[in-house]
């Protein structure tokens, strides 16, 4: 029997509702339950034919394991070797030369020295840094945020220069970017799932959390086309089974904000019932097939293609 697991933190509405939908389509040679580790050993055949990851971000013991699963065959939804080398500066460069609009960014050191360094680990860094240069590039207003961060952690509104070292004195160790931002007309969250299905979910990152998925008003079908090819091309890049992408949408450019989202926000009350029950559908159908496709003791693992065009791999 193929067994699909899922493996999460802190959520109460997808978990379950996963699993069970799952086991409501697989048929009987499929099992879909939570993962339960009691120990975590190397060798042997895996347990799982399918791991869908929703927590292993905050939980390097889980990173580990998932890692070591996915060498012995385990289909791991997202990608964990992939997830742990991504981030967003990196995601930005890559739409670029996808063609997918991006605003303007840049890369910041760490205000503080970060752990286990002195000033001589900096000896290849300028100091101080070409500012103006910065400044030029993005321009104000901006956002300063972590390179690597999610669920709009630490993300600072940025109106000049002066509020600029101001709060980024309060950074502390964490790498950030400083982003320009756009004066948004709309604003679009979007679901993708196996880099071929794509819902797309007017939000206002302004609202409360709950109350960030809003109705949309004024439907634009070529917008709409747009969002969804943009989603594709970002998450065909990328590689990713489950992500998010964020859009600002500015004089009906739509410009990627986010996309470095593996673990999106699936929970029922924030995102609402249609939602949920989308993605619940989706997620459950895509692990179904990746159980289906998975080879006993091959990598079962998606890779985008700029990893494939990295290594010479073509299809």
């Amino acid at each position: 029997m193929k067994k699909i697991g899922i493996l999460y933190g802190q959520e109460n509405s997808f978990p379950q509702a996963f699993i069970d939908q799952v086991n409501r389509i697989c048929g009987p040679d499929v099992l879909a339950e939570s993962v339960v580790i009691d120990k975590a050993l190397q060798g042997g055949v895996p347990e799982y034919t399918v791991i869908v990851d929703r927590i292993s971000h905050d939980v390097p013991f889980y990173r580990a394991w998932l890692k070591e699963a996915a060498l012995r065959g385990t289909a791991v939804l997202n990608n964990p070797f992939w997830w742990s080398a991504d981030e967003k500066f990196f995601n930005n460069a890559l739409a670029l030369q996808t063609g997918v609009p991006v605003p303007p960014t840049a890369l910041l050191p760490a205000y503080e020295q970060p752990v286990n360094t002195n000033a001589r680990s900096f000896r290849n860094l300028a100091f101080p840094l070409d500012w103006e240069g910065i400044f030029r590039h993005v321009g104000f207003p901006a956002f300063m945020k972590p390179y690597a961060g999610g669920g709009w952690r630490d993300v600072y509104y940025i109106q000049d220069r002066e509020q600029f070292f101001l709060q980024h004195k309060q950074t502390g160790q964490e790498t950030m970017m400083l982003q320009a931002a756009v004066d948004w007309d709309d604003y679009y969250r979007c679901y993708c799932i196996g880099c071929k299905e794509v819902r797309i979910m007017p939000y206002d990152p302004g609202k409360p959390h709950e109350d960030r998925y809003v109705p949309e008003r004024h439907p634009n079908p070529a917008l709409y086309a747009c969002l969804e090819e943009y989603t594709l091309v970002l998450n065909r890049a990328l590689g990713y089974d489950f992500n998010t992408v964020e859009f600002a949408v500015k004089d009906g450019t739509p410009y990627a904000i986010d996309f470095c989202n593996p673990a999106p926000d699936a929970g029922l009350q924030s995102v609402g019932a249609a939602n949920f029950a989308w993605f619940t559908e989706k997620a459950a159908a895509y692990a179904l097939e990746r159980a289906t496709a998975a080879v006993p003791g091959e990598i079962n693992l998606s890779w985008g293609t700029f990893i494939r065009r990295a290594a010479g791999i073509h299809e």
